[in-house]
């Protein structure tokens, strides 16, 4: 019943707004009617009169803050809940002899608290897509309003080459409804990139927001199209276009592979550096040669020549004396 009171209140406040242009009331007139504020100053101020003007621009003036306010769409029942409880707390105190000076700012501070509690609307995500949860709802006219996006998303491409695999994610950057979401595919083949409902076909067998074809052959190039659903009415389109590629030839493939190979192959070979051996010709014709080392080897191999020829001349003489 309150949502009936509301959807036939929101009429007359468009109506309000239009003949006493008062915007400050906004949030009041969108969710109070006109009989029901002309009847809480009455009880205040009387039937007519000065006093009942003077009411009147109080109630307008306190609640001045709440003019632009904007609220999620799924909380304006809780909100008309809340100004309906207000009405009949004024009406208590002007029936006890209040004063509306005091009743109306403090009416008006409450049922800003009360605003600031309601769930706020998301923030609209591009570039496309009917959002429900970004729906927000303005008391300034008293209006709904949605992100002014288009139904369909941009194309994405995908290249594939022949007897691969693709895959179609079928997903939004937007918070989707929890329940009654389904998907529909659909395919618009000859390798035509377009969002032209009209050349697609469905897929009957496709489901889910996954979707994938193993393995892909030309016949498969073109754009394919998956619809989201909610309780049977579109929330976003997304086209993917595929873009076959023709597999290399065999030759290719094995020069490819041996390059690889090539790629992967880490050398084994480390330079060593030996300490240089020169000869004796190269010592005697090189001074720099002889260092100290160099130097003992020489004395040494001096050494062993004399001694060899010490023993070859003493060996000659004992057997030529002994076969005299």
């Amino acid at each position: 019943m309150a949502l009936l009171a509301q959807d036939s209140a929101v009429p007359c406040a468009l109506v309000a707004l239009t003949v006493f242009r008062a915007p400050t009331w906004a949030c009041l007139i969108c969710f109070t009617s006109y009989k029901e504020r002309t009847r809480i100053c009455q009880i205040f101020a009387g039937i007519q009169g000065p006093e009942l003007e003077k009411c009147q621009e109080t109630f307008s003036s306190a609640f001045a803050d709440l003019a632009d306010i904007e609220i999620n769409y799924d909380e304006r029942s809780h909100l008309h809940d809340a100004f309906t409880q207000m009405t009949h707390s004024l009406q208590e105190i002007a029936a006890a002899q209040g004063s509306f000076n005091i009743a109306f700012p403090d009416a008006a501070e409450k049922m800003r608290k009360v605003i600031m509690k309601l769930k706020g609307a998301q923030a609209c995500v591009p570039p496309c897509g009917f959002q429900d949860v970004a729906r927000r709802f303005l008391c300034y006219g008293c209006y709904s309003k949605a992100c002014n996006f288009p139904l369909d998303c941009p194309v994405q491409d995908l290249t594939v080459t022949r007897g691969q695999q693709a895959k179609f994610s079928c997903t939004v950057n937007f918070q989707l409804p929890k329940e009654e979401i389904t998907y529909s595919w659909k395919f618009a083949g000859g390798g035509l990139r377009t969002q032209d409902q009209s050349y697609f076909r469905d897929i009957p067998r496709a489901q889910g927001y996954l979707a994938r074809i193993r393995p892909v052959q030309p016949t498969h190039s073109g754009t394919f199209s998956c619809s989201i659903l909610h309780d049977q009415r579109p929330v976003a389109r997304l086209y993917f276009f595929l873009n076959v590629t023709s597999a290399p030839p065999r030759e290719e493939i094995e020069l490819q592979v041996s390059f690889r190979k090539v790629l992967r192959w880490a050398p084994k070979e480390t330079e060593t550096l030996e300490p240089w051996r020169p000869s004796l010709g190269e010592l005697l014709a090189r001074p720099e040669a002889l260092t100290p080392g160099n130097q003992c080897l020489l004395a040494a191999l001096a050494a062993v020549a004399s001694a060899s020829a010490t023993l070859m001349v003493w060996v000659f003489f004992r057997w030529y004396f002994k076969g005299n």
